[in-house]
């Protein structure tokens, strides 16, 4: 059974399956399959240093040890801000309701790089009413998690065939832009004096 997001607005509950859009739904995808000399399909292993063991896959993990060398486990690590205080865990957008109550605007929806793209499946005409041409965003974590990312939710579609909800997650674009009417100072470069050769040419030599 696919997971259900539960958003909240105007006092009611309503209880959508999200369906991921990506490009493979899309366009559709190819894949290269290597075959040795007698057709068999060729599978990707590792080798160590050495070039001589061969490990086959899923032999190789990742682990995480202390400034000692000691092996820590992922339950004794703790996550903390930068001043030191423990971190907040902000649990699944799936567990709790989502309040759909802050409204961003275009600019706000366009400085961030989209990285998961889904269609609110089920979203009733009531929602889709209620959620007009505005756009609403909220902090989105698939599971438990100290970070989350920033989710948009907006309707869009024809309006004879019907309109449909979208769900949008990104991260926000960090960069730095010069203004019309900002003006900056460009520092030239300081003159290098070349250097005079005083050495005299005894034409004689050549």
């Amino acid at each position: 059974m696919a997971r259900e997001l539960t958003f909240l607005i105007n006092g009611r509950e309503y209880a959508i399956s999200p369906t991921k859009i990506d490009r493979k739904k899309l366009y559709g995808w190819t894949e290269n399959i290597a075959l040795d000399s007698e057709g068999n399909e060729c599978k990707l292993v590792c080798t160590d240093e050495s070039g001589t063991l061969i490990i086959p896959k899923g032999g190789i993990g990742l682990g995480i040890v202390s400034d000692n060398g000691f092996w820590v486990q992922r339950s004794e690590l703790k996550a903390v801000y930068d001043d030191g205080t423990p971190a907040e865990l902000i649990p699944s957008s799936y567990s709790v309701p989502i309040e759909l109550s802050g409204k961003a605007s275009v600019e706000e929806l366009l400085n961030h790089s989209i990285t998961l793209f889904y269609q609110l499946d089920g979203a009733s005409d009531e929602l889709i009413d209620l959620v007009g041409n505005d756009i609403y965003s909220f902090t989105y974590c698939y599971r438990d998690s100290y970070e989350g990312k920033t989710a948009f939710i907006l309707a869009a579609g024809d309006e004879s065939k019907g309109k449909n909800l979208f769900m949008m997650v990104g991260v926000p674009n960090e960069f730095e832009m010069l203004g019309l009417f900002q003006t900056s100072v460009i520092e030239e470069e300081p003159e290098i004096e070349e250097e005079e050769d005083d050495t005299e040419i005894d034409f004689s030599m050549f």
